[in-house]
């Protein structure tokens, strides 16, 4: 299960384009903003690197793995970079498998019932609402009617921190956060300051939720 990452702050950050040589003081200012699980998607430089640093210096409390995860293969290397966590853009059931058998957590994409219902069979451990751009909170909130309860749902694609009030309302249990976090070029500063609002957003729905 991902309750131990998901219930300090449910966002997932994804680091497309992550180098090496950034990726410890990346991560770091991240996982200080309240982030608890990190994503390198495997079509950035060097990606299996930069999931090792990341997993030696941030420990068993930051959940590392890769993101953009599209063969059984890619699952041996991440997890023999130390990764934890597959992230797919779809919903092969063989990568699914793959994952659960190295004892990996496993989040797929899925855009359709029949995708979710298939990925959760398979052992998926969540599931990404992906493109979310072209899904919309109403059609996540059908979905809720049918899916498992316990089955997290995160919503990936265009999120912003004053959108995922509607989607939360919806149903969604998190985010997975990309280019509006991250994005090769941009300072250490402006990528924490992102996680920060990122997080306050977010809080400031539990809170409100609660009250």
């Amino acid at each position: 299960m991902l309750t131990p990452w998901l219930t300090p702050l449910p966002l997932v950050a994804i680091l497309r384009g992550l180098a090496p040589d950034e990726a410890v003081a990346t991560g770091r200012a991240i996982v200080d903003a309240g982030f608890r699980m990190l994503e390198v998607p495997l079509n950035s430089p060097q990606p299996f690197d930069s999931i090792a640093r990341l997993s030696a210096a941030l420990g068993d409390a930051t959940l590392v793995g890769a993101g953009t995860v599209m063969t059984p293969a890619h699952v041996v290397a991440v997890a023999a970079a130390g990764g934890r966590l597959i992230v797919m853009p779809h919903a092969d059931v063989a990568v699914i498998r793959a994952a659960k058998a190295a004892g990996l957590f496993c989040v797929p994409g899925v855009a359709t019932p029949t995708e979710a219902f298939a990925a959760l069979a398979a052992g998926a451990d969540a599931l990404k609402l992906f493109p979310a751009e072209q899904s919309s909170p109403a059609v996540l909130k059908a979905w809720r009617a049918v899916l498992p309860r316990e089955a997290p749902v995160l919503p990936v694609g265009g999120i912003a921190p004053d959108t995922m009030a509607p989607w939360v309302a919806a149903g969604a249990a998190g985010f997975g956060i990309g280019s509006a976090l991250y994005a090769p070029g941009r300072s250490l500063d402006d990528t924490s300051r992102r996680a920060r609002a990122f997080a306050q957003a977010w809080h400031n729905l539990d809170t409100r939720a609660c009250s």
